[in-house]
């Protein structure tokens, strides 16, 4: 299980957000989301977005701590990574439930 989590650095409602995402697959993704309780509007099409509060939790639970450049470069790599311009086609065409 390779499950990754980033710096928290991204400000949003009041709180400082990271992000979780699987190198190996979306599938792996929501069991481990599941298995810690994220509640499901936290998923963005390809990573689900975390606040602060719970980045130790999530670590202590198998989450693997990376920068956010190696998160993106390992999640592009899977071939999972949604691109900012099929995230925006995908927000068009009705919205993700994404936090930001």
């Amino acid at each position: 299980m390779t499950v990754l989590i980033d710096t928290p650095l991204w400000p949003k409602h009041g709180t400082v957000w990271a992000h979780l995402v699987s190198d190996e697959s979306i599938a792996e993704l929501q069991e481990f989301a599941d298995r810690v309780g994220l509640p499901p509007r936290g998923f963005d099409l390809d990573h689900y977005d975390v606040p602060r509060e719970r980045y130790d939790e999530l670590v202590a639970a198998g989450a693997v701590p990376v920068e956010p450049r190696e998160l993106v470069r390992r999640l592009a790599r899977s071939g999972l990574r949604v691109t900012p311009k099929a995230r925006r086609a995908r927000a068009r065409d009705g919205g993700t439930g994404a936090t930001h």
